[in-house]
């Protein structure tokens, strides 16, 4: 299944709404072109970083659905962003009606204290209900589940799951989870990563910064890949301050309230319990990005 898949970047995609706060499907449509033209492999659809918790599961649905038709040449990921095996396995056979080409799964949360075992099994269940195939989402901070190496190899076993993405930020997990599956698509979530990911062999980053610094990032895969490895090193070396910054402030906040005064989305909502910062300080910190010159 790897051989399918490009190296690059994949945007975990913002949800855009509209005025009564309902998915706004031509604004999602305009932010997949405008991924695509800056040199995107792929979209994510309905994970964490497009409030994927805060959309009802008919919502996550209809947005893999409505967004098909202007998929373009992107790869398209369906974010689970549930607890529920039962939702799970319900959303992952919609999306596969819907033409979505896997799924990006986060292990169970809300619940302390699981045992491998218990994951390894809701997993497997998972799998053996989709056509689908799952791409594991390891995010410690979100589900409370850390995995290693071994448990990596274990779910790797299952046919049906095919590559992860590690939003763990821990930079040994690029060797460790390399080792563990040597020939499945890896994805860094910590753009901060990114080379390094490159540099031990992963296929690129599944990005919330790509949100509103996607040409850049591209830009750093595809030299790397066309192994001009120190231009991919300059030009990473240059973005990495507008990453930093980026991510120390919350999201999906302040990539929407970007996004937006890129003119790219036509409102910066967010669904509760998140909230919008308030302009006068959003302003103040957007024009104070390092490397301002590559949003957009």
């Amino acid at each position: 299944m790897s051989a399918t898949w490009p190296r690059g970047v994949m945007p975990a995609s913002l949800t855009p709404y509209g005025p009564q706060g309902e998915v706004d499907a031509v604004g999602l449509a305009r932010l997949g072109a405008g991924f695509e033209a800056a040199g995107c492999v792929g979209i994510v659809l309905g994970g964490t970083n497009g409030e994927g918790p805060s959309l009802s599961a008919v919502e996550k649905r209809d947005l893999v659905r409505g967004f098909a038709p202007a998929r373009g040449q992107l790869k398209m990921v369906a974010g689970l962003a549930t607890s529920s095996l039962t939702e799970a396995i319900w959303l992952a056979q919609q999306a596969a009606k819907s033409g979505a080409d896997a799924v990006l799964v986060m292990a169970p949360g809300g619940y302390a204290n699981l045992d491998a075992a218990g994951i390894r099994d809701w997993f497997f269940r998972l799998a053996d209900a989709s056509s689908l195939p799952l791409i594991l989402y390891h995010h410690p901070l979100m589900s409370r589940v850390t995995w290693r190496g071994e448990h990596v190899a274990e779910l790797a076993a299952h046919p049906q799951c095919m590559g992860l993405k590690d939003s763990s930020g821990d930079p040994a997990n690029l060797a460790e989870f390399r080792a563990a599956w040597p020939e499945a698509p890896l994805w860094v979530g910590d753009e901060r990563l990114l080379l390094p990911a490159l540099q031990a062999g992963w296929h690129g980053t599944i990005s919330g910064c790509a949100n509103v610094m996607a040409a850049p990032l591209c830009q750093v895969v595809q030299a790397w890949e066309a192994g001009e490895t120190e231009r991919a090193e300059r030009l990473f070396a240059r973005i990495l301050p507008l990453i930093e910054a980026l991510r120390r402030v919350p999201q999906p906040a302040h990539h929407k309230m970007s996004a937006h005064r890129q003119g790219r989305i036509e409102r910066p909502d967010v669904r509760p319990p998140l909230t919008v910062p308030a302009e006068a300080a959003f302003s103040a910190w957007y024009e104070s990005l390092p490397g301002g010159e590559f949003l957009g």
